[in-house]
């Protein structure tokens, strides 16, 4: 599902996700245009700090994802496990613990809240000659696959 870049039918589009599909795991996917070849996997979503304004000119409520929620979510995926884990030919992959306080940082905070913890975030960066969709997709497959391995080992 293709997000909107608009706080509150983003945070309502993951309420649906997590209710109707129960997912044992979620990923989502965002564009980060500065990075040239590189993917950052998320490992933390923030509740505060949101000022920056929406397509279509708001920003949350007291600049929070949740009013009552804690001030930060750790993802059950342990990204820095992941990242030691994963090479890939021709790509760059780092960890990060702040995924920017707007749009990809709320997503993912509201899909942290709503599914207790299990829901990723990866950063890609935009397409190129060096980074195509079909390298991009094969990348993104692999460290998806990662990611349900350790889902797998939560669950033993």
């Amino acid at each position: 599902t293709q997000l909107p870049v608009v706080y509150q039918k983003a945070k309502e589009q993951v309420f649906k996700i997590w209710v109707t599909l129960q997912p044992l795991l979620t990923v989502h996917v965002g564009l980060a245009s500065s990075a040239k070849a590189l993917i950052i996997l998320e490992q933390c979503g923030k509740n505060k700090g949101y000022q920056q304004m929406d397509v279509c000119g708001f920003h949350p409520e007291g600049g929070s994802c949740m009013l009552d929620g804690p001030e930060n979510i750790e993802s059950t995926i342990n990204m820095t496990t992941l990242w030691k884990n994963i090479s890939l030919e021709g790509i760059d992959i780092i960890f990060s613990r702040d995924a920017g306080r707007y749009i990809c940082d709320y997503t993912y905070y509201t899909s942290l809240y709503y599914g207790n913890g299990r829901a990723a975030f990866i950063h890609v960066p935009p397409l190129s000659t060096l980074v195509t969709a079909d390298f991009l997709g094969k990348a993104l497959q692999t460290i998806i696959l990662e990611m349900l391995k350790q889902c797998g080992d939560q669950k033993k």
